[in-house]
């Protein structure tokens, strides 16, 4: 008996459901629709059905985008730090973090993380982190942040490159 009541709840409740939809959608006679994109989007705009980021510009066909290609600082960086891993790599972060690098010594490694505050070729707008980690034959590891003549290096080989690149793009 439950069974019977439920299948016909269901059916009154889908097609109450269904035929409800029509108030949604409201159709528009093909004549009034703008075949194109850009004066349909401004014709929905103008009806409220829409939203806008910046102005509608005739002829305006360009955008803001700043892709990790353009930016010289970003570039500059993958090209000094090519010869580690990398660990982790986030443009829109503004991160790269290497893994961990030693030249001779297992036990001994450094980590490089450089952090993007912003887009302009200066020293303020890298902040460079080298971290060392030595490691006994026991296998216990201390890691410690280094301010040494690596991390002043590689910032100003970062900025350098970075200069060319800019140069070579104007």
């Amino acid at each position: 008996m439950k069974q019977i009541y439920l299948k016909i709840f269901l059916i009154v409740f889908l097609s109450t459901f269904l035929t409800s939809c029509s108030g949604f959608f409201k159709y528009a006679p093909a004549r009034d629709t703008p075949v194109k994109g850009e004066e349909r989007a401004k014709k929905n705009i103008e009806e409220g059905k829409g939203m806008s980021i910046g102005k509608i510009v005739k002829g305006a066909k360009s955008t803001s985008y700043e892709f990790s290609t353009s930016n010289p600082l970003w570039r500059a960086s993958l090209e000094i730090l090519d010869f580690i891993p990398l660990t982790s790599v986030n443009y829109s972060g503004g991160i790269i973090i290497t893994d961990w690098y030693s030249e001779g010594s297992q036990l001994e490694s450094l980590k490089i993380t450089v952090r993007f505050l912003n887009n302009e070729i200066a020293s303020s707008s890298l902040k460079v982190i080298v971290h060392e980690r030595k490691c006994s034959a026991t296998n216990i590891c201390v890691v410690k942040e280094l301010n040494s003549k690596i991390k002043q290096e590689l910032t100003r080989s970062i900025l350098v490159k970075a200069t060319e690149f800019a140069k070579v793009k104007k």
